[in-house]
Formats: structure tokens, sequence, C-alpha cells
């Protein structure tokens, strides 16, 4: 038998959300003096879509800060029966530990749908480690941003150091956040060279009998040189265009705008361009583009429309599968890790692969456009290959079969 759960307001998405007045954060009691206020809002609702806008030029971090403020927005009115803007310290900490087991799951969680579809909810189900470090930063983000503009006093969720959360489950309790720094944590969501190797015999098993074969077959050799020459995210992919090409004296760049509308150069090696350059003459455009070449870089075989971050993302997890396939029984750990790859996995295994190739650190960070050295240091995993192989020098003795 089905439960009816009566709510505030109705789960739904943030565009079709409308909150009573006593819960708007008109007055919430975390809201700044509104001679302070730098953006035109007076509701919570009002806030997130100012915040939500400055990032509509960037689709993939656009669709990931949407989709964290409404559940923020809609948990402080269902759980808390307040305001966003009211919203302390202590309920951010019960937010984290909601992340990772949203309940009653009957309420919060269902299948992906349409978000204009009824069944739509906010939650497939209880957030990973990596998920719900996703949410703290674009949560930390919104609050930063109503602080500098003036629509908050304060960001209660600075008071909680930033860390990494890992999921464990405890004898007397459910599944809840627990803290660890995040420090120098090593990046481990990368393809490494087996596992490259699987992705490539992968695409070159793909049919190309027929045209639509061969069109899926090019834009799949195109993607795998992209991720792994340039080290994209797969919002920058959808995004940008073919005249992000560009030659400067003699040498060939991509220009991009990254994250927070930040614009960079990356260096084209040879082998790139020479993908480029098939990918194109597979298209019917010339070998390179002109300035005024608006051709999307990946293009739908139906349409020749751009294709989005989340269908690139299907066309990779359908490449990964297949590659997994190919893996041999002894590597079953790496099989499963490349069912759990996603397009994201395609730039850490850039950058790894930028580093292993022995390339020069300063400038592997300024190809992954990382502000801080010590992000890129996260992908260099020598001294511990080292260390691990030395590990195999001890054997274990066993009488009999092992």
């Amino acid at each position: 038998m089905s439960i009816t759960y009566t709510t505030v307001v109705p789960l739904r998405p943030l565009d079709e959300i409308t909150v009573p007045a006593e819960f708007d954060g008109h007055d919430g009691a975390n809201r700044a003096d509104p001679m302070r206020l730098q953006i035109q809002a007076t509701t919570d609702a009002d806030a997130i879509r100012c915040f939500l806008s400055e990032y509509d030029r960037s689709p993939g971090t656009y669709r990931i800060y949407q989709r964290e403020c409404e559940r923020l927005l809609l948990w402080s009115l269902v759980d808390c029966g307040k305001p966003l803007s009211s919203l302390n310290r202590q309920d951010f900490e019960g937010y984290l530990n909601f992340l990772a087991d949203p309940q009653p799951s009957a309420l919060w969680c269902g299948a992906k749908v349409n978000r204009t579809s009824e069944k739509w909810r906010p939650f497939v189900g209880p957030l990973s480690e990596s998920a719900v470090l996703t949410a703290m930063a674009a949560i930390n983000s919104l609050m930063t941003y109503l602080v500098d503009a003036g629509y908050l006093q304060g960001n209660p969720l600075g008071l909680i150091r930033q860390r990494r959360r890992k999921m464990s489950g405890e004898v007397t309790g459910p599944l809840r956040a627990v803290a660890q720094t995040e420090e120098m944590v090593k990046v481990e969501r990368f393809l490494d060279q087996q596992m490259w190797d699987a992705v490539t015999s992968a695409i070159e098993a793909m049919p190309r009998d027929a045209e639509r074969g061969r069109d899926e077959y090019e834009r799949a050799r195109f993607i795998a040189a992209v991720l792994y020459m340039l080290a994209p995210r797969a919002g920058e992919l959808e995004s940008h265009r073919m005249n992000s090409f560009r030659e400067e004296r003699g040498l060939w760049w991509w220009h991009v705008v990254g994250k927070g509308g930040k614009k960079a150069k990356v260096p084209v090696a040879d082998d790139m361009l020479q993908a480029l350059i098939r990918y194109r003459k597979h298209l019917g455009l010339t070998a390179v583009p002109r300035r005024d070449d608006n051709t999307p870089l990946l293009v739908s075989v139906k349409d020749g429309s751009p294709i989005t971050a989340r269908r690139l993302n299907q066309i990779l997890k359908q490449i990964f599968s297949a590659a997994a396939e190919l893996l041999p029984p002894e590597a079953e750990h790496k099989k499963e890790k490349l069912r759990a790859a996603s397009a994201h996995w395609g730039r850490h295994t850039g950058i790894t692969a930028k580093l292993d190739s022995g390339i020069n650190e300063r400038f592997v960070q300024k190809d992954a456009r990382h502000t801080d050295a010590r992000t890129t240091q996260r992908y260099i995993h020598e001294e511990e290959e080292r260390w691990h192989d030395e590990a195999q020098k001890q054997r274990l003795p066993w009488n009999g079969k092992k």
C-alpha cells in the first residue's frame, strides 16, 4: 500500500516551486540588512535563480548547481519546515547526513525521469562519497554568493570545515557522513593503460557497415582523442565549437572557457591535430577550422546538432561497458571500475596520462587549468606505484594448493 505524504510544498523542480509566504525567506533568520542587497531578490527562490544565472553559459555547471540548490531548498522546506535563509550550522550537518540516506525514500527518491514528469524526485537514492563532495561544493558556492550579494548575513556551511565525506556503517545507527581530511587525496577515477587499451579496442570493434555506424565510430574516436589529449570537462565539449581550435604562429591551441567563465588555452599536440582533421574530413568539413566555423565539437548523428553533456556520458557509458567485457577474468576489479566510469573519468585519465608521459608538472597544471598546484599533484601516482612494486617482492608461503 502506498503512503501519501503531506508537505509544505510538493516535491517539484525549482522552476515549478511555489512557496507559501511564511516559508519563502523574505524574513529569514539569516537575512542580511536589505540596504546591503546587491541582487534583485526578496525570496530564497529568487536568490537561487540569481545565483544560477551566473552560470548560464556553462551548461554542465549550471545543471549541477541547479540540482543541488533545489535539493537543499526542498529539504529546508519539507524536512526542516523553515526557509533556506533560516538554516543554521546544525541544520547543514543534518543535511549532509540526509544526503547519505534520504529518508523516507518513498518520498524523496525515484527513477530518473524527465523534470516535467509527475514522477520526478530530487534523488535516485543515497549519494556516493564523491556525490556528497559535489553537493557540498555546490551548496558552499551558493551560500558564499548569497553572503557576497548581501542576501544572507553569513554562511553556516562555512562553519563546517570543508572535508572529505566518507560513508561508513555504524553499529548503532544508519549510514552517516564521517569526516576525513581531503588534503592530498589521490585521484583514482581514471583509466590505467590496460583499461584504456580496452576502450580503444571497444571503439575499433564498433560496427561500420552502415553510414550511421561509421558516423558513431568516427565520433567515438574523436571523443576518445579529445578526452585523452586535452582533458576537458564534459560541459565544455557541449558548449564549444570547432573555431575554439585556433592556429597561432604555426602552433595549434584549443581555446576554452571553463569553470566560472575562466578563459584559457591548451596546446594541441600533433596526434590531437590529426584526430581533429580526421573527424572534420568525415563530417565533410575543411581539414582545419576557420575563425567563423561554428560547427559543434561533437555532433548528433541524427541531425548534426551539438550533443549534450548527458548524451556524451551515455555514449561513453556504452563504450566503457563494452570495454569491460574485453578485459581478462583476472581483471574483474578493473571491469567494475570501467562499468562505473563516466565522462569525467576521461578528464582524470587525460591529466594522469600527461603526467605519466613525462610532461613537466607545471605545464600539466596549465593544461588542466588547476589554480592550485596541489590539485595537479593529486594525479601523481609514481611514488606509490614504486612502493607497491616493492611490496610484490614479498610472497605468501603456503603448503598445498593456494
